[in-house]
């Protein structure tokens, strides 16, 4: 049975590169229903750990019990300073504290926003920003939309290719030579150093649930929004969970969450 405080699951946009057998793609018309909203947020996917900070503690993935990771210190140790300021909102973000396989040069916190839900309804993105500045947290990068999908789709034309080269009009790039870039945080391969980006997620402004019926799919999948993975990204194993190495930030000093510089690993 589907856990409903858990974080949806989110599709696979037809032209995405980085699916394994267990990932699905939105539904044929999809690109239709998503030019047809009032307008869309263009970001940047980052290679984190999906986390939720709620009221009675902070979760990974699953919700069936508070996370637990090594990795997740620092929230758990965040997530007591905003407790009692969080009421009734579940804050979800990317945990970047661990390097998974990318790491960034430029990262301004361990946490990045990138929705907010209240109840069963998912807030808009105005929202979302207003939130996560309320929380002292940033939001995932925002890419600006120059062509409005609105503006640019056509019906009858096949919608893959409407959707790469409405990113490239909107990247200046196609969508596969731009996650061979650093993208805004600095990204790269740590095993290689060669710039590296994750992908995009492309999501409804305005605020939804989950499954409202403009997009069929499974109750337990968004419609409001879907993503767009480079090839050959590589998922967390046994291996990684007894190597991990902890990230770094730009300024230490600026963004430390507790008034002190974290110690590194051997310094703990």
């Amino acid at each position: 049975m589907n856990n409903p405080d858990k974080y949806g699951r989110s599709l696979h946009a037809p032209i995405s590169l980085g699916t394994t057998s267990d990932d699905r793609f939105m539904p044929k018309n999809f690109l239709k229903a998503f030019a047809e909203m009032n307008s869309l947020v263009l970001t940047e996917k980052l290679d984190g750990q999906n986390n939720c900070f709620k009221k009675n503690g902070v979760f990974a993935r699953s919700h069936a019990a508070i996370t637990a990771h090594p990795w997740d210190k620092p929230m758990r140790e965040r997530w007591e300073l905003i407790k009692n300021d969080l009421g009734t909102l579940e804050i979800f973000g990317e945990n970047m504290f661990a390097e998974h396989s990318i790491a960034y040069k430029n990262l301004e916190s361990y946490y990045y926003v990138f929705a907010v839900r209240e109840g069963d309804r998912w807030l808009s993105w105005e929202e979302v920003k207003f939130y996560a500045n309320m929380l002292d947290f940033p939001v995932v990068p925002e890419i600006p939309i120059k062509t409005t999908l609105k503006d640019y789709y056509k019906e009858g034309l096949d919608e893959s290719i409407q959707l790469a080269g409405w990113l490239k009009e909107n990247l200046g790039m196609t969508w596969e030579e731009s996650v061979n870039t650093p993208g805004l945080l600095g990204g790269y391969d740590p095993t290689t150093g060669v710039d590296s980006s994750e992908g995009f997620v492309i999501r409804n402004s305005g605020s939804y649930v989950k499954d409202d019926g403009i997009v069929p799919v499974a109750s337990n999948e968004f419609n409001n929004l879907f993503k767009l993975v480079r090839e050959g990204h590589v998922k967390t194993d046994e291996h990684w969970t007894k190597n991990w190495k902890e990230a770094s930030l730009v300024d230490y000093e600026k963004y430390n969450w507790h008034g002190y510089k974290y110690l590194s690993n051997e310094k703990r």
